[in-house]
């Protein structure tokens, strides 16, 4: 075989070599690329991180300014009483709303639904409302769930508004939680169901006690505005100025009854007055260093307690329950029970605790019955014994003791000691969760009412008449009725009225269930139905119902919804005059007219027998139809009696 040349060698070298060279700098000019490429994100991941980071950084500034916003409103709020640092307060929440903090948010939402410190803005309020339930917030889901139940601010929905109640509870919401009891427990928009109703109830109950347990829930007044109108001159649940300044007077001369009682209505902040623990101790003081037992008891218990302007201490505590259980006071010996019991100040002693609790249970005291009744139950210093339990238990409730509701309703609930009861634990359960914080919404719904606020009067007592207090189904009707509400339209005040009404027939008022039947009788927000109508006077008699047996009287009278029935009618009449004295004139009225009628008949029945008799020209005879047509031309005729309106 030939040799290559030299020269073909050569070439083929520098072929090669170039080659070589040209794939070397396509190699360079690849990587210089691929470099330039990453450096170029790696410039532009830099700057988005940068921009995150200053986003992020903005936001926490954001966060933590209106974080101060907001406790510095808060504090205003809390302490202030003028008008004028009020607003101011809402100018710097609605600021930190601004910049999105949530409780702010919260807050102001509610402010201008229910008409805090200002004006409503129920467009406003819906607004905020839908933004926060938006981000997750249990609140605005509780707060548009009332506002679709009611037709507040958008559509009547019930469907929309369940599934808000629904999202509200799962967040853990105490107000969602109780309506959804309310509404399994009567089915509201669904079915009647006891253990779901019980589930809600508990979780709502549970949170209840543990403040109770605290002294931190005490219940308030809750007034029927109807009652207030038809009787403007008594009022037992808020004490008049005038009587306030007697009583003021009283106590100052040394009347040491007074001064316990102002004492503990400024402890507990009722009948109108603040809660005042300053006033209240200084009461208290007075009528212990006058030798009242009940003055020195109560200091005791304040001692006990501990609070802004009584600095707790148990030696003082066991003081002055020493001095008021030496002269047989309850409260002083239950409260050195309770300090064996726990062993504040003293070694902890269940023999001695249990000995001061028997003599004060033994005394009628609410407060020792329901000690004993939790000793039996977990077996401190006695036998466990849940029978007994359950007796002290239901002899506490009896008396008013709250705490002892909640354990009566959780042994019917698990079987304890009594055989499980689903419905009475319901009853016990929600009790119990109406005595929450929220019940406060009486006392500044009725406030609202009295200055002429209608609209936030109607909005508070709607949202406690959605949460099952019959007191509040009565009042928001009776605000619907009266026709002065602007935040509805005029077609939807009659159909809600309606249905509050009736909601609160179901509790039990027998006066709302005859508004049930006049609704009906005179077709306001539904169609006219006799037949419904009379159902509802029927159930309305048993509760002894004046205005309700003359209503009944009234159909059977004339056949409406029932067969018409003379002699029924007069002894429902009669019965109306005998039930209450305000009937008489009207029953009166009302039975001559029947008489008349009567009369009426008896000539007819008369004429009639003479035309058998074969008389055949006779004048026109009046039939009763023609009688009864003549005498409802004067129908309705109201006459007032007392406080009572009756029409005939």
């Amino acid at each position: 075989m030939k040799a290559l040349p030299v020269a073909l060698l050569q070439a083929l070298l520098v072929s090669v070599h170039k080659t070589e060279n040209f794939f070397e700098n396509q190699k360079e000019k690849n990587v210089s690329k691929q470099e330039a490429l990453n450096e170029s994100q790696l410039l532009t991941m830099q700057d988005t991180f940068s921009s995150q980071a200053e986003d992020l950084a903005r936001r926490k500034e954001n966060e933590e300014r209106g974080h101060q916003l907001y406790k510095m409103s808060n504090k205003i709020l809390k302490h202030s009483k003028s008008k004028k640092e009020k607003e101011e307060a809402y100018q710097l929440l609605t600021q930190a709303a601004d910049m999105g903090h949530l409780k702010a948010m919260e807050k102001l939402a509610a402010a201008l639904l229910f008409g805090y410190h200002g004006p409503q803005n129920i467009t406003a309020a819906v607004t905020l409302y839908e933004t926060l339930a938006e981000k997750g917030s249990h609140k605005g889901q509780t707060a548009l769930g009332f506002m679709f139940s009611y037709g507040i601010g958008m559509e009547y929905n019930q469907a929309k508004a369940l599934v808000y109640y629904t999202f509200g509870s799962l967040g853990g919401n105490l107000i969602s939680q109780m309506i959804l009891g309310y509404r399994y427990w009567v089915g509201i928009n669904v079915p009647r169901n006891c253990e779901a109703a019980l589930t809600n109830y508990r979780k709502v109950a549970y949170f209840i006690a543990d403040k109770l347990e605290k002294n931190e829930e005490m219940p308030v007044e809750k007034v029927r505005l109807m009652e207030k109108s038809e009787n403007l001159s008594s009022n037992n649940d808020f004490l008049d100025w005038d009587v306030h300044q007697y009583y003021k007077f009283l106590a100052e001369r040394g009347d040491t009854q007074i001064q316990v009682f102002l004492g503990q209505l400024h402890l507990a902040g009722r009948k109108g007055l603040e809660k005042d623990h300053s006033k209240a101790f200084y009461y208290f003081l007075k009528a212990a260093k006058a030798g009242n037992t009940h003055g020195m008891a109560f200091l005791g218990r304040m001692f006990l307690e501990g609070s802004v302007a009584v600095t707790q201490s148990n030696a003082s505590a066991f003081k002055y329950f020493t001095m008021a259980a030496e002269k047989g006071n309850a409260v002083g010996l239950w409260g050195l029970g309770l300090l064996y019991y726990q062993g504040k100040g003293v070694p902890v002693n269940y023999t001695e605790a249990f000995k001061y609790f028997h003599i004060a249970a033994e005394k009628g005291l609410a407060d020792a019955q329901f000690q004993i009744g939790v000793m039996y139950h977990s077996g401190s210093g006695v036998r466990k014994d849940y029978k007994l339990a359950f007796k002290y238990f239901y002899l506490a409730s009896q008396n008013g003791q709250p705490s002892a509701v909640y354990y009566l309703a959780q042994m019917y609930a698990a079987g304890t000691g009594v055989f499980r009861s689903c419905q009475n634990a319901v009853e016990l359960y929600r009790s119990v969760c109406e005595l929450g914080s929220w019940s406060e919404k009486f006392l500044t719904a009725y406030f609202a009412y009295q200055d002429g606020n209608i609209d936030s009067s109607l909005i508070h007592y709607a949202l406690l008449a959605e949460m099952g207090y019959e007191v509040a189904q009565s009042n928001s009707a009776y605000i619907l009725e009266s026709e002065q509400v602007k935040i509805l339209s005029n077609d939807q005040m009659y159909p809600l009225a309606l249905l509050l009404w009736n909601r609160a027939a179901a509790e039990g008022n027998a006066f709302a269930r005859v508004k049930t039947g006049d609704y009906h009788f005179y077709g306001y927000g539904t169609k006219r139905d006799y037949v419904t109508a009379a159902i509802h006077y029927s159930l309305a008699v048993d509760h002894h119902i004046a205005q309700a047996m003359f209503n009944l009287a009234y159909m059977y009278e004339h056949g409406l919804g029932i067969p018409k029935d003379i002699h029924l009618a007069k002894r429902w009449y009669d019965l109306a005059a005998q039930t209450s004295p305000d009937a008489s004139i009207p029953v009166f009225l009302a039975r001559m007219k029947l008489e008349v009628k009567l009369l009426f008949s008896e000539m007819q029945l008369f004429k009639t027998h003479q035309a058998n008799q074969g008389e055949r020209d006779k004048p026109h005879t009046i039939t009763v139809d023609e009688i009864d047509n003549h005498m409802n031309n004067f129908h309705p005729i109201v006459v007032e009696s007392g406080t009572k309106k009756f029409a005939f």
